[in-house]
């Protein structure tokens, strides 16, 4: 598929500040993409460059075949140029107006026939289920549904692409879920290409066709999101993308996919062989990180038998009772290790347990 929004080597600093490096990404035509990142990585910096409310200091950026920025060339296009839809962390809706002009103020702005404003309006407010509440003001609206007429002006005038920032940041937790819902389903039905920016892990797992996870201005990993979850490309990745277990080791050996990783415990503790799936490790006595999920961790009372698995002697520090599951910390030595286990299991602190993982549940990464 023909890309819809293109950057080469985009770079934004702020003063000394370098906000986003070199950052290249092309985002199919009808894709849905999501910038992730913890706040200050350049995700939204990146965006507001996209939309043309930051000046990028160099590199390029196309929507279709068209430059709408490049520094060297002197060329910038205004964000009113540029045929994109926006919706913001705020609502920014008119509480002056009724739903239908907020989602009509757009094409009336382009000058758009009375007729044509009418039907396109409605057409859009269809679509977030909004049309019954075409005559209320904004201000009698709840949150969820505000979100909804910012989504309908966003769309109403069928831009090229869709920037969200954060739109369902001010939604509580019940209504979020509802809403990643209905914006995927709604992208997917209007096929319209949508860069999307989020600190929030599971809104990216959920709805994207791919993430881009940004660190401090650059990307650290560009995949759909079963390979960010499953096969993290360093450290970072793998602790920012929901939860994981990093171990400090040292590589001893290699068979085929598989590695053998010294762990150390402490003073007090000998240090343990594992065996981890190699990852973007190389050979060699390298230094490197295993990550283990805690999903991908058992406990046992009595150490298991076989020796296929890898297997750690520990003491319960505590459990948390988070419903569908039971969050259980355990102390290995120096390290602490979280497990995630059926909530029917009992435990307590200071109770002796074996915690164990097989050789492809774990992944040896670099830094």
């Amino acid at each position: 598929m023909s890309a819809m929004v293109t950057l080469d080597r985009l770079s934004k600093n702020f003063g000394a500040e370098r906000a986003v490096r070199d950052v290249s990404l092309s985002v199919a035509q009808g894709e849905f993409v999501t910038l992730l990142g913890p706040s200050g990585c350049g995700k939204t910096t990146t965006l507001r460059c996209i939309a043309g409310l930051e000046h990028p200091d160099a590199g390029e950026i196309r929507i279709g075949r068209d430059v709408v920025a490049a520094p060297e060339q002197g060329i910038y296009l205004a964000p009113e140029h540029r045929n994109i839809g926006m919706v913001f962390q705020s609502y920014a809706v008119w509480p002056h107006m009724t739903v239908f002009d907020n989602v009509a103020y757009g094409l009336r702005v382009r000058r758009v026939r009375g007729a044509d404003i009418k039907t396109r309006t409605r057409r859009a407010l269809e679509l977030v289920g909004l049309e019954h509440l075409a005559g209320r003001y904004a201000t009698k609206l709840s949150g969820g549904q505000r979100q909804r007429v910012a989504l309908a002006r966003a769309i109403v005038y069928e831009p090229r692409v869709i920037l969200f920032d954060e739109p369902l940041s001010n939604l509580d937790a019940k209504l979020r879920e509802q809403m990643r819902v209905e914006l995927v389903r709604l992208q997917q039905e209007v096929g319209i290409t949508s860069v999307y920016v989020t600190h929030d892990q599971t809104e990216a797992l959920v709805m994207s066709d791919r993430v881009v996870v940004m660190d401090k201005g650059v990307i650290q990993q560009i995949g759909d999101p079963h390979d960010i979850y499953a096969r993290p490309r360093n450290a970072f990745v793998a602790n920012f993308i929901g939860a994981t277990n990093l171990l400090e080791g040292v590589l001893r050996g290699r068979n085929g996919d598989i590695c053998d990783v010294e762990i150390a415990l402490g003073e007090s503790h000998a240090p343990v062989r594992i065996k981890a799936l190699g990852g973007n490790v190389v050979a060699g006595d390298q230094r490197m990180i295993v990550s283990v999920r805690p999903e991908d961790l058992s406990i046992h009372l009595q150490a298991p038998d076989g020796d296929g698995g890898n297997v750690f002697e520990g003491e319960v520090i505590d459990t948390v009772y988070l419903g569908n599951f039971l969050e259980c910390n355990v102390r290995v030595g120096t390290q602490e290790i979280g497990v995630q286990l059926d909530h029917y299991m009992q435990l307590r602190p200071q109770q002796k347990v074996f915690v164990a993982f097989e050789p492809d549940r774990g992944l040896c990464l670099t830094e």
